[in-house]
């Protein structure tokens, strides 16, 4: 279990200093938040929003409304605010780094617990598949070969279907502006041990 991203009022704070390179959506925020993280941690639409409403209550912050979208800029009273600030803002810009490489190292541990699976599995598939081989009557030399074509056959089909359905979920992701750096060290890892993993079991 993760422990909390931000205490009290510290999530007020730091989008305060978000808004302090320019105007920004509510989107663009929780993005850069999530950036910050390495995509470790990203807020929820129903955590920032009304966060920015009660900055904007407290004249910290004008919400400019356009089209469909609100874009978010601090007011001179947003600037004095930060600025008297800068010191808890230091201290806190300190315990999102430490709690950004807690959380790496979890999502690495996740990783390699999956992935140990993952070649436990694979190992358990190619055993099963030894087992059940049975040596070829007299007669029928060519048995084991044609198996083979038919696993091989399988195998593709399978890396196939895995390459069709993450470059959909890949491209509806982009479509969102949502891939994160995560999503693509996750791949790499889990590619490269799969990689590992089923040469392993190839003679």
């Amino acid at each position: 279990m993760m422990a909390p991203v931000f205490a009290h009022g510290q999530l007020r704070l730091y989008l305060l200093s978000l808004l302090e390179s320019g105007p920004k959506h509510g989107y663009e925020l929780i993005t850069a938040l999530s950036d910050r993280f390495g995509g470790t941690y990203r807020p929820s639409p129903g955590t920032v929003y009304p966060r920015l409403a009660r900055l904007e209550e407290e004249g910290l912050v004008q919400r400019v409304d356009e089209e469909r979208k609100s874009t978010y800029a601090l007011t001179e009273a947003g600037y004095a605010e930060l600025n008297a600030r800068r010191a808890e803002l230091g201290h806190l810009e300190e315990g999102i780094a430490e709690s950004v490489r807690e959380r790496a190292a979890q999502v690495r541990e996740d990783v390699r617990g999956s992935m140990r699976g993952l070649r436990a599995d694979l190992a358990a598939a190619a055993q099963q598949a030894r087992a059940d081989a049975v040596p070829h009557p007299a007669g029928a030399p060519d048995e084991p070969r044609v198996a083979s074509h038919v696993r091989t056959k399988d195998a593709e089909a399978m890396i196939q279907r895995f390459r069709d359905e993450i470059r959909a979920d890949l491209r509806r992701a982009d479509a969102r502006g949502s891939v994160e750096q995560l999503t693509l060290d996750t791949l790499r890892t889990v590619l490269d041990s799969a990689l590992t993993a089923v040469r392993g079991t190839l003679r």
